[in-house]
């Protein structure tokens, strides 16, 4: 049960920064929040290719953990005990970075990358 959840939670999570990920892309004013704050309102054209890139790199994280936990995607299951933990080194670098960055309003991810680093960690542990 408690596996089931944490995959579940991971992908709701991971599922939220797709979202922020398709509004900078879609050149909502947020970068501030994003990248260390480096580029402050919409994203410039090539940042914005970035942020699809990241929206698939995340997209295919929570399909690995999914996977693991087999709630859906048998077919990546092949590789999900390996990847799995490589989604959770991921998410240490990612909760140490938003934690230091420099812009104030980033640092809100901070929480959401730790809840994804404990959940991920949680069902890799499995």
């Amino acid at each position: 049960m408690l596996i089931t959840a944490s995959a579940i939670t991971f992908a709701a999570l991971t599922g939220i920064v797709i979202i922020f990920q398709g509004c900078l892309a879609a050149g909502v004013p947020w970068g501030k929040a994003s990248m260390g704050g480096k580029f402050p309102g919409k994203y410039p054209p090539k940042m914005r290719l970035v942020a699809v890139a990241n929206m698939f790199i995340l997209g295919f994280f929570a399909a690995i953990v999914l996977s693991e936990d087999d709630i859906l995607f048998p077919g990546l299951k092949a590789v999900s005990g390996i990847v799995i933990w490589i989604i959770v080194v991921f998410f240490i670098v990612a909760t140490i970075l938003n934690t230091i960055t420099p812009s104030r309003i980033e640092r809100i991810w901070a929480p959401v990358a730790l809840l994804q680093l404990i959940t991920s960690l949680i069902v890799a542990l499995d």
